[in-house]
């Protein structure tokens, strides 16, 4: 059973207890990611998380690596387009100080000069090492080709040019901005009392930010194409649909419905292009999610020369999915698979913290297993074809990574 406590700031708390294990798992969530910059300070939301573990007024950053590395615990964090969450996972005896920890970066963070100017070099260095994989930056590539100008089609590791022109009162600026009460989700999962919900209150429950309170602008969906050319030796194909907001009630229908396209090893994509035909080593597809929108995105790598063949199997596993839908096989085996990885996610306390600080944070709510099961039942036929529809009925974009050479 989740529990959920609002403080008097507007922030919240959502605690699941499980007795059954020795570790509990505190993560911080915030409502901001790269969706919520602007061209100016693209990057700075992926840098702060960066920065909060750059040392406190009290703490320095070796302090805090050392502070988890004594205790046995885990400390990380990450940055989306919507969201970041910092965590902890502890053995249960040690909560307390992790939470006292997680507070300090959270709210002391020195900003240091010296320091911000080292980690810059740290965040381009994975800007580079980001560069030198083909395969991750055709993603952005397609973001960028379907949401244009929008924040939703920035990187969320932003540029140099903008990484350069950071100031510890730009970060300060954007913390006072996104990193308000209303903003924040502290997610507690593992072996807890009930009164560590009031403990979580007594270092969150009174900071007070006015913040940024502008609603967020729904992109559209472009329909464009971007290639590059790079020294590699496969060409990266990326071809992007508009999909469904995080909330809408297809979900779990479209989820199934992705789970035979290209969700798994048995998935028509994978039988085709790899088993089939061995077009490529790797074939897949997958949705992502946002408050207001969301995109499926089909992605293979394979030699220059066999692209157009890929292309071709991609579109005809796809108008074979349109004209005919799943059989009844599918939609059996896909639901179950579903309920699996459900049931399988809940295994550890780390991505209990994670399942409900999201839930909490973006859709304010929160589903127990059998809700979810229930759902999952009653997806039919008829509602995976009008997803279907919904989905495929459409112009596309796509982005390309080529070799030079076939340039």
């Amino acid at each position: 059973m989740v529990d959920t406590h609002t403080c008097k700031n507007g922030l919240r708390i959502v605690q699941e207890k499980i007795p059954a294990v020795r570790s509990v798992t505190i993560g911080i969530w915030v409502l901001t990611g790269s969706r919520n910059e602007t061209e100016e300070n693209n990057g700075i939301s992926h840098f702060l998380e960066h920065m909060f573990f750059k040392g406190t007024k009290s703490r320095s950053a070796q302090d805090i690596a050392e502070a988890f590395d004594a205790i046995g615990g885990q400390v990380n964090a990450f940055t989306s387009k919507e969201y970041t969450c910092f965590y902890a996972k502890v053995i249960d005896t040690h909560k307390e100080y992790a939470l006292e920890i997680l507070a300090d970066m959270f709210f002391n963070s020195a900003f240091d000069e010296e320091e911000m100017e080292r980690e810059k070099n740290v965040v381009l260095e994975e800007i580079k090492m980001y560069e030198d994989t083909p395969d991750d930056i055709v993603h952005d590539l397609l973001a960028t080709a379907a949401y244009g100008d929008h924040p939703l089609g920035f990187p969320i590791l932003g540029t140099e040019k903008q990484l350069r022109s950071f100031k510890p009162d730009t970060l300060r600026d954007y913390v006072n901005k996104r990193y308000t009460p209303q903003n924040v989700v502290v997610s507690v999962a593992g072996n807890v009392e009930d009164s560590f919900i009031r403990t979580v209150e007594s270092h969150f429950g009174d900071f007070y930010r006015e913040g940024d309170h502008s609603a967020l602008q729904k992109p559209a969906f472009l329909t464009n194409n971007i290639e590059r050319n790079k020294d590699t030796e496969q060409a990266h194909l990326c071809l992007g649909f508009n999909g469904f907001a995080i909330d809408d009630e297809d979900m779990y229908s479209l989820i199934i419905m992705n789970n035979v396209l290209g969700g798994s090893m048995s998935s028509r994509l994978f039988q085709e292009v790899r088993e089939k035909k061995g077009l490529a080593y790797a074939v897949f597809s997958y949705h992502s999610s946002f408050l207001d929108n969301g995109m499926l995105t089909i992605y293979a790598g394979t030699g220059n020369e066999q692209l157009p063949l890929l292309r071709e199997t991609i579109q005809s596993t796809m108008n074979s999915l349109i004209k005919d839908g799943l059989t009844d096989k599918e939609l059996k085996n896909s639901k179950e698979q579903l309920k699996g990885s459900l049931m399988l996610s809940l295994e550890s306390t780390s991505s209990r913290m994670s399942r409900n600080g999201k839930n909490e944070l973006l859709l304010n709510r929160h589903r127990s297993m059998d809700e979810m099961i229930e759902e999952i039942d009653k997806v039919s036929h008829a509602r995976i074809q009008q997803v279907i529809k919904a989905v495929f009925d459409q112009e596309t974009s796509s982005a390309l990574i080529a070799p030079k050479q076939e340039a």
